[in-house]
């Protein structure tokens, strides 16, 4: 809350977000997420208890989580992919330990699964519903509605637990920020993650976490803060997605709301009107913009990093990319939801290899090791990467025993990723632990 409080300070009429041709600045962003945080604590919410958001990239997503932190509650993600046992699931285990819940979804959701599911879950005290049209101007909203590109529903209540508008519900709440205490090892995220096995457990981080890595990646990349501007379709519900919104709402840099990263035309045009400095996207999402040739035939000059992570990008896409955007701007890293995002990340000014997710970054202790001795390995063979620092995770909610098979009693975070190091420090991802096989006495990686 505090890391990014200079942003609003600083730069109020900048532009914060774009969404469909809405723009909100960052002092009318400060006042959305202050009223939001007013709103959960006229309801009762209190510091520690929970806040599941439920939502694509729309500017009430954003909302919801600056405000949820002001309050000092936790955010958790909830992918709007989820089914409605899978959404119970996480919510049931948000409410463990007796805290109370809330929940911000699309109505569209709220019918088709969350009446399914609320009566299951006593801890669920408030539902907050939005649709994807309700920051737009009223006849874009006429229009979207009658034209039905904008799905919606409707909210029937439910005599069991509270539910609201969610622009009902924060328009007559003070912009004041209500005056929270929260320390550096306050939780601020529960974000749910298959971790290195079994069902999704939710992994708890600090604000600790969450700021550390924060201003580890922003000194790495060396990014001005007021002076820049991103597109990227990472979801917000994701950690990469939350973490590169964290990273512009520190730089105070504008970004590009994309509710559908498949509609790539779209993207095209916020790239060609808004001129960004950075684009930011899973590999998949770089191919398909590779294939449209109104993306290729963009003016790329402006773009000082193009940063690519979450699976493995081919190589030949790689130098496709940049030889459209420009040579030395791919910049490749790597982390996991444990780890609070980036733990290795190429140098945004120094030597980028290709096909590596880069070196370790300041502050991380990062080592690989034989997944069956425990012993460390040599350079340029593989090995379970393993970290530490202050941006590995407190630990599993509510997972005690998972915690203690996940972090060592050194503090290094194992990640089940396997790697293999370069001669100058340059790490390859090659492979799972769980898909190594042992034939005749070898690991063989599949």
């Amino acid at each position: 809350v505090e890391a990014i409080a200079p942003s609003f300070e600083d730069f109020p009429e900048k532009i914060a977000l774009t969404y469909l041709g809405v723009e909100i600045t960052f002092g009318e962003l400060d006042d959305y997420s202050n009223q939001f945080a007013n709103m959960l604590i006229e309801h009762g919410f209190k510091k520690g208890d929970t806040i599941g958001i439920n939502l694509p990239n729309i500017p009430e997503c954003v909302i919801a989580y600056i405000g949820t932190f002001r309050a000092g509650c936790v955010a958790s993600g909830i992918s709007p992919l989820l089914s409605d046992v899978q959404m119970e699931y996480q919510l049931r285990n948000l409410g463990e330990g007796g805290k109370k819940v809330g929940l911000v979804t699309l109505d569209v959701i709220y019918q088709a699964r969350v009446i399914k599911i609320a009566q299951n879950l006593p801890q669920l005290e408030l539902i907050i519903t939005t649709n994807i049209g309700q920051f737009l101007p009223k006849i874009k909203r006429f229009l979207g509605k009658l034209l039905k590109k904008i799905p919606s529903a409707k909210v029937e209540p439910l005599s069991y637990v509270k539910t609201l508008n969610f622009i009902d519900a924060i328009e007559n709440q003070p912009t004041t920020r209500p005056e929270i205490n929260l320390s550096p090892d306050d939780i601020a995220l529960i974000l749910f993650t298959g971790g290195t096995t079994g069902q999704p457990k939710g992994v708890v981080l600090t604000h600790r976490n969450v700021v550390c890595d924060v201003f580890i990646v922003s000194t790495w990349l060396g990014w001005e803060k007021g002076e820049g501007f991103a597109v990227s379709g990472f979801p917000f519900f994701h950690m990469g997605g939350l973490y590169f919104l964290e990273h512009c709402l520190y730089l105070a840099w504008g970004q590009s709301l994309i509710p559908n990263p498949r509609d790539i035309d779209y993207i095209v045009k916020q790239i060609k009107k808004y001129r960004p400095s950075a684009l930011v996207n899973v590999p998949a999402l770089f191919q398909l913009m590779l294939k449209n040739q109104d993306f290729r035939n963009l003016d790329h000059s402006n773009i000082s990093g193009c940063i690519s992570a979450a699976s493995p990008f081919p190589k030949k896409s790689q130098e496709e990319l940049e030889s459209v955007v420009g040579k030395g701007k791919l910049i490749e890293c790597y982390g996991c939801t444990e780890t609070t995002a980036l733990t290795t990340m190429n140098p945004s000014k120094g030597l980028k290899k290709l096909g590596t997710v880069g070196l370790p970054m300041p502050n991380i202790d990062l080592k690989l090791i034989d997944p069956t001795t425990g012993e460390l390995v040599r350079l340029e063979e593989p090995g379970e990467i393993c970290i530490r620092g202050d941006m590995v995770m407190k630990g599993y909610h509510q997972r005690p025993d998972e915690t203690k098979k996940a972090i060592d009693s050194e503090g290094f975070m194992h990640t089940g990723d396997v790697g293999i190091m370069d001669e100058d420090g340059y790490i390859r991802i090659v492979d799972r632990t769980k898909d190594m096989i042992i034939v005749g006495g070898f690991k063989v990686y599949s």
